[in-house]
């Protein structure tokens, strides 16, 4: 298997989305379900990345890019979030919309194209969802941020990312008016739901919805 086969560089993105916003390292198993395969799959694959000298991994430990399996990571992330952006912003998406197309189209534009769709974007640095989009040498720019179900009661943020793992919640989130940009508050918070202040409005967001929002320090 060529070491820039769709299949790995989907490996790649998962390993590297799993830690870009906290700090523990992705077990063979959360590997699997985040893939959606059987274990066993991801076994034989992760030997053949750490082959290719993508991963370093040990027995039933956790799988960690290496600098050349980082460099790599960080190209396909480049690419689907740039595909995002476009999507929304040229061809009339809705951010909930371009996720999965972006899985699809990733694999499959070249280079040239990909760098014309940056040069016609005017070169963004946040995809639609506020994740940051690589630059062409691999560096990105990052804030310090919290996420929302763990914020304190009266801190005060601006939405750095929200997750799009959900379609359906980021639907909802619209419609309250939450999203990249947001300036908020956190007015009141308790096991069902985090209440913020959002442009002069209070909404209850749900905990699960709030662990997928990511708030300026």
């Amino acid at each position: 298997m060529p070491a820039t086969s769709p299949a790995i560089e989907d490996y790649l993105k998962t390993v590297y989305a799993h830690t870009e916003w906290q700090p523990d390292p992705i077990t063979p198993k959360v590997l699997a379900d985040r893939l959606g395969v059987a274990p066993s799959s991801v076994t034989e694959m992760v030997k053949k990345m750490a082959a290719a000298g993508l991963v370093s991994h040990v027995p039933y430990g956790a799988v960690r890019l290496t600098d050349a399996g980082l460099a790599r990571a960080l190209a396909v992330v480049r690419r689907h979030r740039l595909i995002e952006t476009w999507l929304v912003q040229e061809m009339g998406y809705g951010w909930d919309e371009v996720h999965d197309e972006a899985e699809v189209l990733e694999h499959a534009i070249s280079d040239r194209l990909l760098e014309a769709i940056d040069v016609r974007l005017g070169r963004p640095v946040r995809d639609p969802h506020g994740d940051a989009i690589p630059a062409a040498d691999g560096t990105l720019v990052s804030e310090p941020a919290v996420r929302l179900d763990e914020a304190p009661v009266g801190h005060t943020g601006r939405v750095i990312r929200i997750s799009d793992r959900d379609p359906a919640m980021l639907r909802e989130l619209e419609e309250a008016g939450v999203g990249p940009g947001s300036e908020l508050a956190v007015d009141a918070a308790d096991a069902a739901s985090v209440a913020v202040a959002v442009a002069g409005y209070t909404r209850a967001i749900a905990r699960d919805a709030a662990a997928s929002i990511w708030v300026t320090a």
